[in-house]
């Protein structure tokens, strides 16, 4: 990690911890996830056997998402040389569909004005954007800018698991998010179809919790596009989940996205919130 970069870093305010609303029940269910998928590589290990990457992957898709459907707030804010120069609010609702295992969004633009209302619609892996002022949905790229270094495709939630095929390629011991060493499987992730985010992935994961640490994603032509490390882990939804994820160009090392997700809350997300016609219809709470 050069000293560019951990200058950018200084320059970012902590993030603010915020309660989460949720209930005793869904969190031990959430627990329950995360721990089952420990046990399986807990078991491979002291068999002597290889453990499954894709068992990894899900591991870490655990941690990072919830079962149940819930709600949270992102906060986008973009830096250059250091320096805060954008920052967009979004309102998240996510839902896992029972069939896929892949997770279904609904997100709802709060700042800036000029963007306030819009939503954006992730049914399968097609994204819609609605723009009230119009009252028309567009189909959109995932991979489209949406802020900075971060894509359309990183704001809504994804279990990787499903739509990539991984690889376990070694093990490391890199510096995480906190400057803090950690001892890592390393997943080499492949996209299963062409109409994911990214073509490939290097990923990552904690060896002793399944924690996501790192991740480099890269084009259809193998150019890195961007580094994320995922930090600021806290106890959300019943699992320590990370509350920041830290974007890095991969070309400008001083361009940095930083994703904060605060608010977390069990929720109900209704079948009609999920489907395009709806949008237009669509009222904040």
């Amino acid at each position: 990690m050069n000293k560019a970069m951990q200058q950018s870093w200084a320059t970012m305010p902590a993030t603010s911890e915020r309660a989460a609303n949720n209930t005793g029940q869904r969190s031990l269910k959430a627990l329950c996830r995360v721990l089952s998928a420990s046990v399986v590589l807990a078991c491979c290990a002291s068999v002597g056997a290889a453990p499954n990457a894709q068992q990894i992957l899900s591991a870490s898709d655990a941690i990072r998402n919830p079962e149940q459907p819930f709600g949270l707030t992102s906060t986008l804010i973009e830096y250059r040389n250091g320096k805060q120069v954008e920052t967009s609010t979004l309102a998240v609702y996510a839902r896992a569909d029972s069939q896929s295992g892949q997770f279904r969004n609904l997100i709802r633009f709060v700042a800036p004005q000029r963007d306030a209302g819009k939503l954006l619609l992730k049914n399968g892996n097609d994204l819609w954007l609605y723009d009230p002022s119009s009252k028309a949905s567009i189909r959109i790229s995932p991979q489209q800018r949406l802020l900075g270094q971060a894509a359309n495709g990183d704001v809504v939630t994804v279990n990787l698991a499903v739509d990539y095929a991984a690889n376990l390629v070694g093990e490391e011991t890199i510096a995480d998010g906190e400057r803090q060493n950690r001892d890592t499987y390393l997943l080499k992730l492949n996209a299963k179809t062409p109409d994911v985010t990214y073509h490939r992935i290097d990923y990552w994961i904690d060896r002793n919790n399944n924690q996501p640490v790192k991740a480099k994603f890269y084009s259809s032509s193998d150019h890195l596009l961007k580094t994320a490390y995922y930090r600021r882990f806290q106890k959300q939804l019943g699992v320590s989940r990370p509350t920041e994820t830290v974007i890095i160009d991969g070309l400008d090392p001083q361009w940095v996205t930083v994703l904060r997700s605060s608010d977390f809350a069990f929720r109900d997300v209704p079948e009609s919130w999920l489907q395009r016609d709806f949008l237009p219809r669509f009222k904040a709470e």
